[in-house]
């Protein structure tokens, strides 16, 4: 699939764009070697129209990226220990983006299980945001990316059969926690368990 036909699948907003990142694949060819991860599950954010996505009060240093254009990389640290990855969709201006939260990793498993520990199970490599990014190899550095060159890449958007395709609450968020744009592909070892927020 061509770089534009990529870029058509994240034009849409976040709750479009979410389905077709699952079962898509995402590339890091780092200087430590290249690790494949095939996208097990997401959560859509629709910035200003959504209080629980961080550009909810418009654009920052930090959220600008989340204003597009689509396809490039938000990155931001959770609780100050974990670095978590969104994929900026939707039109340049409106803030939408898509968090990773579970993977299947299908190639460099060898230096996926090096940076995550040497006793973690295969299922568990990627399994959370935190984990995602911990066996790709993304930190703070790669904010910004656009995931249609250089070293980081997306491909394989809209394959996800979508009988597959389940959704629900997200993740552990306190605010419009009814919603539900959190995406996952059923029968995956891979699907981090839910977890609603302690504040409800």
């Amino acid at each position: 699939m061509d770089v534009s036909a990529e870029r058509g699948f994240l034009s849409g907003a976040a709750t479009e764009a979410a389905p077709h990142l699952l079962d898509a694949l995402i590339t890091h060819d780092s200087p430590d070697g290249t690790v494949t991860l095939r996208i097990t599950e997401v959560e859509a954010y629709a910035g200003q129209h959504d209080p629980a996505s961080h550009a909810f009060r418009g654009p920052t240093p930090r959220t600008e990226v989340m204003f597009g254009p689509a396809g490039r990389l938000y990155v931001y640290r959770s609780h100050g220990l974990h670095w978590c990855a969104n994929i900026v969709t939707g039109p340049e201006g409106e803030a939408s983006a898509v968090l990773l939260r579970g993977a299947e990793v299908i190639d460099g498993i060898d230096l996926a299980r090096h940076r995550r520990g040497p006793t973690i199970r295969d299922r568990d490599l990627a399994r959370g945001p935190g984990r995602f990014c911990q066996a790709l190899g993304v930190t703070g550095a790669h904010g910004g990316v656009d995931l249609s060159t250089g070293e980081l890449r997306l491909s394989a958007l809209g394959t996800a059969p979508g009988q597959r395709i389940r959704t629900g609450p997200r993740v552990g968020v306190s605010r419009a926690a009814d919603r539900p744009w959190r995406f996952w592909l059923d029968g995956e070892a891979t699907v981090s368990p839910y977890r609603a927020s302690p504040d409800d």
